[in-house]
């Protein structure tokens, strides 16, 4: 509700003070010499807040989404996982690019959904088209920096992101060795000149890890004694400890007693600065042994498969990858039927004596 009442101000002049009134935002005031101004603004204030553009704190309309995007480069960005800071700011660099000059109040839900449809017609710096999976971690990215501005900085108090449609995300992959295929992979790989790959390649299938987890492990990292490795840098920030057995301990005790002493990593590259580079030598391994469709994060697809039809629930699978919720590891659930079946008849058996 609007209204609009005639004063007169100190000087005895003439003065319009509008207020504007609705529910779920506070109530907004302002003054003028001339009632045209005053309705003209009770209008664009009415419209603002009707379409979501209105904020609690001036301070949507003193800074832009660049101001925005910068703050949070600098002061949160610095707290997440290294592959996250270098993906995250190459796709903040994008809404800053095209957003960026906009004050923080006139981002609107229909203005990021313009930019929605903008990602998706567009191609990247590879002249290649984006698929709805990186379009929503563009969206990601860009509501957590609301999300951050709303919290802890209080620049606005509404996130214009979660007003909009994501597009709806392909099935997830499932793409796992046969045994057969698992048989010839771990034969070329213990025949290849890299040094590291056969060990890499069993501890991916045996942990379910990223190839970024276990290339970043240190020596500190590795309790040979109570037979784990220890992940500090994970996807989601937070560490996780699986179980070393069989053959994966075995080649991680072989490994330590040949570890190189001038380094902390336990796959350094041969100056021992950085981790090892095993891209080319994990690429021609797939190629000789004729695997095809297969990448290295297929084998955290594979060792989640095994899990799942060796009888394991997806609240053990979600455990041992590191998944927080479920939503991930139900791509999985088909495989633990069996299992599931087991259950499920044990009980019947019990209650009903079948």
């Amino acid at each position: 509700m609007a209204t609009i009442v005639q004063r007169t101000n100190q000087h005895g002049q003439t003065c319009y003070r509008a207020q504007v009134r609705r529910k779920g935002a506070p109530p907004l005031s302002a003054t003028f010499t001339k009632l045209s101004d005053a309705r003209k603004w009770v209008q664009v204030t009415e419209a603002a807040i009707i379409e979501g553009r209105h904020f609690k704190t001036a301070e949507a309309k003193r800074h832009t989404l660049a101001d925005l995007i910068d703050r949070y480069i600098a002061d949160t960005l610095p707290h997440k996982g290294t592959s996250s800071i270098r993906k995250q700011t190459q796709q903040l660099g994008w809404w800053k690019a095209h957003l960026g000059h906009c004050r923080v109040a006139d981002i609107t839900p229909p203005l990021i959904a313009e930019h929605r449809d903008m990602l998706r017609r567009g191609t990247t710096p590879r002249h290649t088209t984006r698929g709805n999976t990186t379009v929503n971690l563009y969206l990601a990215a860009l509501s957590h920096v609301f999300t951050i501005a709303i919290r802890e900085w209080q620049w606005c108090n509404d996130n214009p992101v979660h007003k909009i449609t994501k597009p709806r995300l392909p099935r997830g992959r499932i793409r796992f060795l046969s045994d057969e295929e698992r048989h010839r992979l771990l034969a070329v790989c213990q025949k290849s000149q890299n040094p590291y790959l056969h060990t890499i390649v069993v501890l991916a299938l045996a942990t379910g890890a990223r190839r970024g987890e276990l290339l970043s492990l240190c020596w500190a990292d590795v309790d040979l004694k109570r037979a784990t490795l220890t992940f500090q840098h994970t996807k989601n920030g937070e560490r996780r400890t699986v179980p070393l057995t069989g053959q994966a301990l075995t080649l991680m005790q072989q490994h330590a007693k040949v570890r190189r002493l001038a380094t902390l990593l336990v796959f350094p590259n041969p100056t021992g600065t950085r981790p090892a580079n095993i891209r080319a030598a994990w690429q021609g391994a797939v190629r000789r042994a004729g695997i095809e469709n297969f990448r290295f994060h297929d084998l955290r697809h594979s060792a989640a498969s095994y899990l799942a039809m060796s009888g394991a629930s997806l609240h053990e699978i979600a455990e041992v990858l590191g998944h927080k919720t479920l939503a991930m590891v139900k791509r999985y659930a088909h495989l633990t039927e069996a299992h599931t079946r087991g259950v499920v008849e044990r009980m019947n058996r019990a209650v009903f004596g079948e």
